[in-house]
């Protein structure tokens, strides 16, 4: 008999639409969570009222909702959590409305897990959705539809958590977003591999393309099209590079319609509301853990964060790699991917896969809530193959928050530890925002833009602290070294114009 406190999933649900395809309604946030949160509860197969059960809902922050300053076009309800769980016609006694990160749902798992566990929650339900090709449809016809709502009634707003990812020397160099700072981690691995731009190209659509047979098998994937390495590893017109070295069609797709939800309760709670145990999935470890900021990585390809957290959770677990049937790591860029690959010496070609749904570039990266997506996915695994353990990693930010899940039919012993949090690594390189005359390039990436290309680059002064820089592309002798993509281990000669962002020249 499993012990009444014991947490499982009894219930997962997605929805999903694609702008133009029959049946197409153009939902709102709050009505596509809603729909999903609505098929976690049939998912459950219970007897009784789940959504009177729930005593506490976590709304996952949309991408367009994921900074100060940054709100979705049409509005939205002034109460979130409220406003999906309204859809269902629960009334949980307690709201929660989730920080920015990738990481998020899985934690919120292991945080509403141990809750349970504790006695202090019954079932808890963690619902995600974006919207942001319905929003661009609707904006590019002209359309303005009103999706404010007034619920009221309070909710526990944990604010936008983007401490240690907001690095204003890279921003101020045109490092902006997820894509040109990935792009830097990226080049520094490829730089420690010594490869040039078209091999490691070749690489990523080698690791990429057995995503794409999986997105082009699962419905809710933005893009179900199966392709080749060689088609995501070529440059054309419409597979542009985006920023050194990632060509378009390689980096998370942001423009999705697409909503998850998992429910979690008690066993005792499962038992009295008739849900049947063979739709119990237990949860054997929740890990998390916070990187360094990218500029003061010693390392600037590595991510030993994940590592820990992906290991500690196997520990805890007591599993190793060899043990997970089902594999899903963050793929926002190839980078996540890698990393866990080059530590545990998997291939892009493991028969297992490397993906659940199909990967952020193809399935789609659903802002904060894509990895509720991959634990969905990991739990109608293991359902359908009982005995079998799922694991799960989830990304947050650049590389700089971690989250990992393991998941089977088999009974989890929460009268044990089962969720961690990691500490974060004190060895930091030393950065300086002061004028400086030279430094040696580490790594970098030229960032292509509707008004232009910019290079950014990481490297070393004089003094061999961290500093960030463009190359002036201006200079013949500068683009070429940054335009053959080997400015690794360069000297530089650097001014500051008059915007203060340091400029930098090949001596």
């Amino acid at each position: 008999m499993v012990a009444d406190n014991t947490p499982v999933i009894i219930g997962v649900g997605q929805y999903s639409e694609r702008v133009g395809e029959p049946g197409y309604e153009a939902l709102s946030y709050m009505d596509l969570g809603g729909r999903a949160l609505a098929a976690a509860i049939a998912n459950a197969g219970a007897s009784g009222q789940v959504a009177d059960a729930i005593d506490t809902l976590a709304a996952i922050r949309a991408f367009e909702m994921s900074r100060p300053g940054k709100e979705p076009p049409f509005g939205g309800p002034d109460n979130i959590p409220g406003a999906l769980a309204k859809r269902v016609g629960a009334c949980p006694q307690r709201l929660i409305l989730s920080p920015t990160g990738g990481q998020t749902n899985q934690q919120y798992v292991g945080e509403f897990a141990s809750s349970i566990a504790a006695g202090d929650s019954q079932c808890a339900v963690i619902v995600g959705s974006e919207v942001i090709s319905t929003a661009l449809a609707l904006a590019a016809k002209g359309e303005k539809p009103d999706w404010s709502e007034a619920i009221g009634g309070e909710f526990e707003d944990r604010g936008y958590g983007i401490d240690g990812m907001m690095e204003p020397a890279l921003f101020a160099h045109g490092a902006t977003g997820a894509i040109p700072l990935y792009a830097i981690a990226e080049n520094a691995r490829r730089a420690k591999l010594g490869k040039g731009l078209d091999e490691y190209r070749h690489d990523i659509g080698e690791l990429f393309a057995p995503f794409t047979r999986v997105a082009a098998a699962n419905p809710h994937a933005a893009a179900p099209v199966e392709r080749s390495a060689e088609e995501l590893a070529t440059v054309t017109d419409r597979n542009r590079i985006v920023a050194e070295p990632y060509p378009r069609m390689t980096v998370a797709r942001d423009q999705v319609n697409q909503a998850a939800a998992i429910i979690i309760a008690s066993a005792a709670k499962a038992r009295e509301l008739g849900v049947p145990e063979d739709k119990w999935v237990h949860i054997h470890a929740v890990t998390s853990a916070t990187e360094l900021e990218l500029s003061e990585r010693p390392d600037l390809s590595a991510n030993p964060a994940s590592i820990a957290s992906v290991e500690r959770a196997l520990a805890i677990a007591g599993k190793g790699m060899e043990d997970m049937a089902f594999l899903d790591f963050y793929s926002c860029f190839a980078i996540p991917v890698f990393n866990q690959c080059d530590h545990f010496g998997l291939s892009a070609n493991d028969p297992r896969g490397l993906t659940l749904t199909g990967g952020l570039p193809f399935f789609g990266g659903a802002g904060n809530n894509y990895s509720a997506h991959a634990i969905c996915e990991a739990v109608e695994r293991v359902r359908a193959h009982r005995g079998q353990f799922a694991l799960v990693g989830a990304n947050g930010g650049w590389m700089s928050k971690y989250a990992t899940g393991i998941y089977s039919t088999e009974p989890a012993d929460w009268s044990g530890e089962r969720v961690a949090a990691l500490p974060k690594a004190c060895n930091g390189v030393a950065r300086s925002n002061d004028p400086f005359d030279q430094a040696t390039v580490e790594s970098y990436t030229i960032n292509h833009s509707k008004t232009g290309s910019d290079a950014v680059w990481i490297g070393r002064n004089a003094d061999g602290a961290r500093v960030v820089a463009n190359a002036d592309l201006s200079d013949d002798a500068t683009r070429a070294a940054f335009e053959s993509g080997e400015p690794f281990g360069a000297k530089l000669s650097v001014t500051r114009d008059e915007r203060g962002r340091n400029i930098g020249r090949v001596i």
